[in-house]
């Protein structure tokens, strides 16, 4: 497999035999712009915020997620990149979208991530401890969605959270170069259901 420039550009620096205390007293002289951090079992990510691919990506699932959640009257609450963590669990991570269902969350129910680069710490695991519902990944022009069960996450061909969500016409849609035509064929299919 080739690695584009662009994602050798945003491959994550990784610094492993920190205790949490270290990682707390460094954080806040890493909270710079542009610079995502992550902890899990010891280790440090710091990530180079990503580049176009990422964020169109990103954006065109958050558009169709949300559209399909108002479609079907789903309240929601978008918490976005919102920065999760848990001292107890050792570990911090910021999803690349996420979102609470219902009202009254704690935390995010969903999280959604685009996996452009590889390598970093380990996400699953990292949700798992932050006892997240649902995760998502997209990368290599595939979601891939896995359920937190008891203690440990399994891969699910549909949504449990977002039940009638037909994942093949979102990532069909996903795929389409416009983001105009995507979001109109995406509701246009949702409205003849």
């Amino acid at each position: 497999m080739t690695i584009t420039v662009e994602e050798r550009l945003y491959e994550p620096l990784l610094f492993p035999g920190l205790t949490w205390e270290q990682f707390k007293t460094l954080e806040p002289m890493l909270d710079v712009p542009g610079v995502r951090l992550s902890f899990l079992d010891g280790v440090l990510e710091i990530q180079k915020m990503p580049g176009r691919k990422h964020e169109t990506t990103k954006g065109r699932i958050g558009a169709l997620v949300e559209a399909y959640m108002m479609a079907v009257g789903i309240d929601f609450t978008p918490t976005e990149s919102l920065t999760l963590e848990s001292e107890i669990g050792k570990v911090r991570r910021e999803a690349d979208k996420s979102y609470e269902l219902g009202t009254n969350r704690n935390q995010p129910d969903l999280v959604i991530e685009i996996v452009i680069t590889s390598g970093g710490i380990d996400k699953l695991k990292a949700y798992k401890r932050l006892r997240i519902s649902e995760v998502w990944f997209w990368e290599k022009d595939k979601l891939s969605l896995y359920a937190l069960r008891e203690q440990e996450y399994e891969q699910i061909s549909r949504s449990e959270l977002l039940s009638g969500l037909d994942i093949a016409l979102l990532t069909r849609c996903i795929m389409i170069p416009n983001h105009v035509q995507a979001i109109r064929e995406f509701m246009s299919a949702l409205a003849s259901v």
